[in-house]
């Protein structure tokens, strides 16, 4: 089904409007004042390896979107830092394996801390109805990243 709205099958969401409002969210949520500056690419290879485990660095590429050198000197500041660290890779002695240390996963730990210490007063400033509706799409939302998620590593 097409439409000028653009909508997702037949129905009424309007796909443009959810794409604004994540970008709009997005804008702010990214700039929130952290504790620990760290450069977004630096904070999604630790989400990654936090999330989906130890990876090869052409893994991370993909994941990543990088080009194999940036990644790799990318790799070394964060180990240089200690919160990541290469290990031999037990399925191919010659390959290495990313992996995260306690003191990367601190990093996303502190971070969400943080983050959700910005966003709580903002919450509770939106009406009962607001909050039941964000609380209602959480479960949607999840899975639409999921579905983002799984498609990106099949590339």
């Amino acid at each position: 089904m097409t439409s000028a709205k653009r909508t997702a099958h037949d129905t009424d969401l309007d796909v443009g409007d959810l794409t604004r409002a994540i970008e709009s969210f997005n804008r702010y949520y990214i700039r929130l004042p952290a504790v620990r500056k760290l450069s977004f690419t630096m904070l999604s290879v630790l989400d990654t390896l936090a999330v989906s485990g130890p990876k090869r660095l052409s893994e991370l590429v993909r994941t990543e979107q990088m080009s194999q050198p940036g990644l790799t000197q990318l790799v070394t500041r964060l180990e240089r830092d200690g919160l990541v660290e290469r290990r031999p890779d037990p399925a191919d002695g010659r390959a290495s394996l990313v992996h995260i240390t306690e003191a990367g996963r601190e990093i996303g730990v502190s971070r969400d801390a943080d983050r959700s210490r910005h966003l709580h007063p903002l919450v509770a400033q939106l009406t009962p109805g607001e909050r039941q509706a964000i609380a209602a799409a959480l479960p949607a939302l999840a899975r639409l990243a999921e579905l983002g998620n799984s498609q990106a590593a099949q590339r």
